[in-house]
């Protein structure tokens, strides 16, 4: 009977000490859930972070989220064209956008500003069909895109197929107006045989506020656009009164015209390589 209890005492501390261990080792375990959970949460969370856009912290940064939104809506439902609007729709237009403009500026308070659009382009997004309208867009935007960074313009606006861009100085404008073209004529891309771009560019102070700018200014830039054919570059009087004597381009007289919605004639200038240096 003695030898029964000791041996009952015995296994019952052997119990004890088991429990105990097991009790530490579940103790430990949960800890270490807990602390893993934690662990998942915060890379969860960073991820989340990471995947989502930060808000936009400059006023171009804003711009920029407000054109590819633009862009994205207006390819979307089909719709081309950019100039086909009246004096007040680009104001309002151009007026839309939140970009520094005093970056851009020259010494004196002007602008350069290019506006572009594809000739013809309704009728070239009927024929091709709107999955091979968009993908012809995509090439054209980059082309576009490229000759902007080169010469150090913002993209201020696109809808469509036409292009609002901003320059600092006139000839780094025209320099990059013909570079588009060139880039075009020789692109071995298939999908950009069939694109003639005009182009119009114009130099002048612009209304300036909030960031915004916007003015007559604006409008008689798309005017000179909207009077270039495909292939080639039209610029306004002020832009050959900026250029400086040894530019790389040339400006030579096209016309003498009258611009929807802006008073007087207006003399407008063809633009065109004086080095092959574009």
């Amino acid at each position: 009977m003695i030898a029964l209890a000791v041996v009952l005492a015995v296994a019952a501390l052997v119990l004890g000490a088991a429990l105990v261990l097991t009790r530490q080792r579940l103790s430990a375990a949960r800890a270490e859930l807990v602390a893993e959970q934690e662990r998942s949460a915060q890379l969860e969370a960073d991820l989340d972070a990471a995947l989502r856009p930060r808000p936009a912290a400059t006023a171009t940064e804003r711009a920029v989220r407000r054109v590819v939104e633009t862009a994205s809506r207006v390819r979307e439902h089909g719709i081309a064209g950019l100039l086909e609007r009246s004096l007040e729709d680009l104001t309002s237009w151009a007026a839309d956008e939140r970009t520094e403009i005093v970056n851009l500026a020259a010494a004196d308070g002007t602008v350069t500003l290019l506006f572009s659009d594809i000739e013809g382009s309704t009728s070239l997004n009927h024929r091709l069909g709107d999955a091979a309208w968009v993908k012809l867009l995509a090439a054209h935007d980059q082309l576009v895109r490229s000759r902007v960074d080169r010469y150090r313009g913002q993209v201020v606006k696109t809808a469509g197929d036409g292009f609002m861009v901003a320059f600092r100085d006139a000839e780094a404008a025209c320099r990059a107006a013909l570079g588009i073209q060139k880039d075009l004529g020789r692109s071995l891309d298939a999908r950009l045989r069939p694109v003639r771009v005009r182009i119009g560019i114009h130099t002048g102070t612009v209304v300036s506020r909030d960031g915004d700018y916007f003015g007559r200014n604006v409008a008689m830039a798309a005017r000179v656009a909207d009077k270039a054919v495909g292939g080639e570059v039209l610029a306004s009087g002020a832009v050959l009164a900026a250029l400086d004597d040894d530019a790389a381009v040339t400006l030579v007289k096209a016309a003498d015209v009258e611009l929807r919605g802006l008073p007087g004639r207006h003399d407008l200038y063809r633009v065109e390589r004086r080095r092959a240096s574009l």
